[in-house]
C-alpha cells in the first residue's frame, strides 16, 4: 500500500474497505509519482546541459575566425573552425530543447492521470489517504 516517499499511503485507522481495484489505483499513483521524480531529475540534467552549451556559445564567440576549436565527439576531440563549432553547438541546443518539450508533454500526461486518480481516491477515502507531495 505504501507509495514512493509516502505518496499514495493509506491510513488504516478506519473501517473503510480497500478493494483490489482501489489498491491497484493507489499503486499506479505511486508509480506515476516515482516517474515524475525521475523525470524531474532528467529535466534538471537537461537544463544544466543547455546552460553549458549556452556558456560555450558565449565563450567561443570571442574566438578568432581562424582558430581551431576542440569539439568532443564520443570519447575523442576533433578540431574544427569557429563556424562549424557554432553550428554544432546550436544543433545540440535545439536537440535538448526538443527533448525538453517532449519531456514536458509526458509530464502533462502523467499529471492528468494523477489528477484523475486523486479524484477517485479522495472521493472514496477522503482524509484517510494522503496523495499530496511532501514539500
Amino acid at each position: 500500500m505504501a507509495g514512493n516517499s509516502g505518496k499514495g499511503t493509506f491510513q488504516p485507522d478506519s473501517d473503510i474497505h480497500i478493494s483490489y481495484e482501489d489498491q491497484q489505483k493507489i499503486n499506479v499513483f505511486a508509480r506515476l509519482n516515482a516517474k515524475l521524480v525521475d523525470i524531474s531529475d532528467t529535466i534538471k540534467v537537461k537544463e544544466n546541459d543547455l546552460k553549458s552549451l549556452e556558456d560555450a556559445c558565449d565563450e567561443i564567440a570571442l574566438f578568432d575566425d581562424d582558430e581551431q576549436i576542440p569539439y568532443l565527439i564520443g570519447e575523442f576531440y576533433i578540431y574544427q573552425n569557429l563556424d562549424t563549432t557554432q553550428k554544432c553547438l546550436e544543433e545540440a541546443k535545439e536537440l535538448i530543447i526538443k527533448e525538453m518539450k517532449e519531456i514536458s508533454s509526458k509530464v502533462d500526461e502523467i499529471k492528468d492521470q494523477m489528477t484523475e486518480l486523486k479524484g477517485h481516491l479522495y472521493g472514496k477515502f477522503g482524509s484517510h489517504i494522503n496523495l499530496e507531495a511532501d514539500e
